[in-house]
């Protein structure tokens, strides 16, 4: 489940519009939207605290990082495990891989819409 797909079930699970939570959070009503229709990719960490916070969920679970989560992949889980054992030289290294690998799917995928 995406950023995007959290909020809204949150947002519908708490009964809440679109304005509720723009309101809560301190931004419009049409960027609440965009997020919750994938629109916005890159919401800025601050306005996801505050979400979190307003929602009252972790940052870690809004964003997918928390690997013991139920909806986690497993394998995604395993990788990131075995990752803890490695020395910062090659954490980064596998940082630099993961980002190359994400430019190359993202210049294949073209444009979003």
């Amino acid at each position: 489940m995406t950023l995007a797909d959290k909020i809204h079930a949150l947002r519908l699970q708490k009964g809440q519009s679109l304005q509720d939570v723009a309101d809560a959070v301190g931004v419009s009503k049409a960027h609440i939207w965009q997020i919750e229709k994938h629109r916005a990719e890159n919401p800025s960490m601050d306005l996801v605290t505050r979400l979190a916070d307003h929602f009252k969920v972790t940052v870690a679970w809004l964003v997918s990082e928390d690997i013991e989560a139920e909806d986690a992949d497993p394998a995604l889980a395993r990788m990131f495990r075995q990752a803890r054992d490695l020395d910062p030289q090659d954490v980064a290294l596998l940082d630099d891989m993961l980002q190359s690998l994400l430019k190359r799917r993202k210049s294949l995928d073209g444009p979003s819409p």
